[in-house]
């Protein structure tokens, strides 16, 4: 059972979930919903819009899943590193990558929540509805300004504020969409310029009472300085 937590900080509301959602179980089903299918296309599609892609980029992706934005990403720049804390997700993905002979994709399993540090250096950091799962924001987008190379960017696509309707089950979720103006300030506190956002998406779905409704999803983009 989950509780709905009060508007706070930097979400929309937060939640303390009673464990942690099973990621790996739902990996097998998790792209037989169009619409999450359709919401990485849409995502990819703001991303190329804000951001200029190009084959000489380094991408990762933060909580890439089952691999749906970076598979979209991925002719575009030269190579994508899919970063998740699933291994059931993971797995899914290294089959796609396999079966598709999607050599410039990897995969790396990475938990922040429980102390695994993120390696490497890239040109554009990706992230596609995985924030609101993450319970310390600043810890996060320290390692995430640590792996953007001088120059580049991470580029952040996530719920607008939805009251904790989005989701059937609330268990691991950590806010109810965010506050566009105040996740601008975790951007910059975390040392990010040239901090601007834009509608990314919208997705249409039942709501938490089986209500059909209509959530809109932001994309946040910064640049790290040169120096």
């Amino acid at each position: 059972m989950s509780e709905r937590g009060r508007v706070d900080g930097v979400g929309g509301g937060k939640v303390i979930p009673t464990d942690k959602r099973n990621f790996d179980t739902e990996a097998a089903f998790w792209d037989e919903r169009p619409a999450r299918i359709k919401l990485a296309k849409d995502v990819a599609g703001a991303i190329s819009s804000q951001l200029a892609l190009t084959q000489e980029m380094d991408v990762m992706d933060f909580g890439c899943g089952t691999g749906l934005l970076a598979v979209e990403l991925q002719p575009l720049v030269r190579s994508v590193t899919c970063v998740d804390s699933s291994p059931g997700m993971l797995d899914i993905l290294a089959r796609k990558i396999a079966d598709r002979n999607l050599d410039t994709m990897q995969t790396m399993l990475a938990d922040c929540d429980r102390g695994d540090v993120l390696a490497g250096r890239y040109d554009l950091v990706v992230s596609c509805m995985t924030l609101h799962h993450v319970r310390d924001l600043p810890r996060l987008f320290g390692q995430l300004f640590n792996v953007v190379a001088p120059g580049g960017h991470l580029a952040i696509a996530d719920l607008a504020p939805d009251d904790g309707r989005f989701h059937e089950d609330n268990t691991g979720v950590f806010h109810f969409g965010f506050d566009q103006s105040t996740l601008h300030g975790v951007f910059t506190d975390a040392g990010f310029q040239q901090v601007r956002d834009t509608n990314a998406a919208e997705v249409i779905k039942p709501d938490a009472e089986g209500e059909t409704r209509r959530f809109s999803v932001f994309l946040m983009t910064g640049r790290k300085p040169l120096r």
